[in-house]
């Protein structure tokens, strides 16, 4: 005869059979039986208690995104549900698993306009992928199961909103039951063999080939470079599939558009033939940057076939796969004058970023902090970085290779998410060594919860690159606004090293370049003690180089000599050389002239 169990003990039990092992919220009156029901399962399942419920639902889509494994947040109901929506919607814009718990009020007080009641299910309608407000107690623990279930197969969050006196509610132990050891993903689709053959086809008869290698690839940099070394074909990536190839690979271009390197720009624009695998990259119809080429296009997703521009050959399946198929049937070349070109130009670029980072003395720049995080971080190191000028760097200066793991708020883009990611990160890989990568901007939406990490003993580095501003919106007032900047600058500096220390962390400034060395070495020291450090770097307040073709000022055939001289001053871009000058040396012409 089996025994009584409440039903905020028996979702937890679910919770924690689909392989959760934290929940991130803040405590409140709509959320108590589930917190009582957690003091009960502590030694299972552990609460971590941020100072704001958007570094919570934050930290459980990047959870996600760095271990594959599903967060879960809570908000109370009315604010602390509400609160959520920053890192709800980062989940659903980049196809993230989430199971958000909203409290409300109890049954009885339901539906008159009492205290903090809002008619929630309604508000979690467009973020979510379910959404459904619990109708009595018994039916609690197969909501949470279902909703793990249909966040996983859809991929986004899932938000069960929940009356508080549920939780009390005592059922049969043997009421209620997990699917998680029924769920199964989905099987790849088989490739089409003669999709293959008129992608080899395409291919073959290109003269300037590019391989543009989005999230689809992750794990398949080797599949992906074994074919860019047989057809001669460079690599673009997106940003956030970074990490998928050594940056020490010299066909490895970087990333197209803004957030980019000038190589991958250039070569697109140039190129005849795409090979876009695995990818949603948003600004393709605004931006034009595959019109007048050849497009092939590879998706385990056929919904994505065909959304973003008219595909040549559509590839239906698992990227390694139909990669390594087309490997496999393609004839190798020997020899390209284009592969050549743009091996060259992409060593010119190298030479750039590498200049900037090894400067010795000077103003202190972004450039040399990135040099100094590739000179000290271990090989395997996790970085969560914000968005706005400090993802651009990232993606330029911070040399990886695939032991390492990259992520930020692609494609939703909300500032914040830095610190959130490294709480996400350190929590489940606690063995590594983890660094947040913040403008001031971003950090400072988010510094109260450095206390968070202190609290929970989570040893991290997080750099604040200071320099007073907004500086990714402030470029962009400086190229579409008529007015002078407004509203991007900061009236007064902040002290991020004493805000670290007065929440318990290490606080180090550095303003000057000779400090980088030894700050780091006292940095990386204490993060090994165990300790959570912040480094606010004071660094100039230089715009990054714009590399997008319409603001790239280098080609004397399309600019004067003051034009190229002002750019190049500007951005100490005095070797910098326009790819056209690479691609004549090779005997060939410019599509762009």
């Amino acid at each position: 005869m089996s025994g009584k169990i409440t039903v905020g003990r028996a979702v937890l039990k679910i919770i924690e059979s689909w392989g959760v092992k934290q929940i991130y919220g803040i405590p409140a009156g709509s959320l108590n039986s589930l917190m009582d029901s957690m003091y009960d399962e502590q030694d299972e399942i552990k609460f971590i208690q941020v100072r704001h419920e958007e570094v919570g639902a934050l930290a459980a889509s990047m959870q996600y995104k760095f271990s594959g494994n599903i967060g879960v947040a809570l908000g109370s109901g009315g604010p602390g549900g509400t609160h959520l929506m920053n890192g709800l919607y980062d989940a659903r814009e980049d196809r993230v698993p989430l199971l958000a718990i909203i409290g409300t009020r109890p049954l009885e007080e339901i539906n008159i306009d009492g205290f903090q009641e809002l008619n929630q299910n309604p508000i979690y309608a467009d973020v979510s992928v379910y959404n459904a407000r619990v109708a009595y107690a018994e039916q609690l623990p197969k909501i949470i199961d279902r909703a793990i279930r249909e966040a996983l197969n859809k991929r986004g969050p899932a938000i069960v909103e929940v009356p508080v006196d549920f939780g009390w509610a005592e059922i049969e132990d043997d009421a209620w039951y997990s699917s998680a050891s029924s769920y199964r993903e989905f099987e790849t689709p088989p490739i089409n063999q003669g999709d293959i053959q008129k992608a080899v086809e395409l291919l073959e008869e290109a003269e300037r080939p590019v391989i543009y290698a989005g999230i689809g690839t992750r794990g398949q940099g080797e599949s992906v470079q074994e074919l860019s070394h047989k057809i001669k074909a460079p690599i673009v990536t997106t940003g956030k599939n970074y990490d998928s190839f050594d940056f020490a690979s010299i066909d490895f271009m970087g990333s197209a558009g803004r957030v980019a390197w000038k190589p991958a720009n250039e070569i697109i624009d140039e190129a005849d033939t795409i090979l876009f695998i695995g990818s949603d990259y948003p600004f393709v119809e605004s931006s034009g940057i595959f019109d007048n080429k050849k497009f092939i296009q590879i998706d385990i997703d056929a919904g994505q076939l065909g959304k973003r521009r008219a595909v040549d050959v559509a590839i239906l399946g698992d990227a390694g796969t139909a990669i390594r198929e087309i490997t496999k049937e393609i004839r190798a070349v020997s020899d390209s004058p284009w592969y050549r070109a743009s091996i060259a130009n992409n060593e010119n670029w190298r030479d750039y970023m590498t200049r900037l980072e090894t400067k010795e003395a000077g103003d202190l720049q972004a450039f040399q902090i990135f040099n100094a995080i590739n000179k000290f971080a271990k090989e395997d190191a996790i970085y969560s970085v914000d968005v706005g000028n400090v993802t651009q760097h990232s993606v330029r200066h911070l040399h990886l290779t695939p032991k390492n793991l990259w992520r930020t708020s692609p494609k939703f883009a909300t500032m914040g998410n830095g610190l959130p990611g490294a709480l996400a990160a350190k929590l489940e890989f606690p063995n590594r060594q983890v660094w947040n990568l913040s403008g001031d901007g971003g950090f400072g939406m988010v510094m109260q919860d450095i206390v968070t990490l202190v609290q929970y003993q989570l040893p991290s580095i997080h750099i604040v690159f200071s320099n007073e501003m907004y500086g990714f919106i402030k470029r962009e007032q400086e190229v579409t606004n008529k007015n002078p900047y407004f509203g991007v600058d900061f009236e007064r500096a902040v002290d991020y090293a004493k805000i670290a220390r007065a929440q318990g962390a290490e606080g180090y400034t550095i303003t000057k370049i000779e400090e980088i060395d030894d700050v780091f070495k006292k940095a990386l020291a204490d993060e090994a003690a165990g300790k959570t450090v912040i480094i606010d770097a004071k660094i100039t307040d230089e715009q990054p180089i714009p590399i997008q073709t319409q603001y790239l000022r280098l080609d004397s055939m399309k600019y004067s000599e003051g034009e190229i001289k002002e750019y190049k001053d500007r951005y100490e871009a005095w070797d910098l050389k326009p790819f056209r000058a690479f691609l004549e040396a090779e005997g060939l012409k410019s599509k762009t002239e």
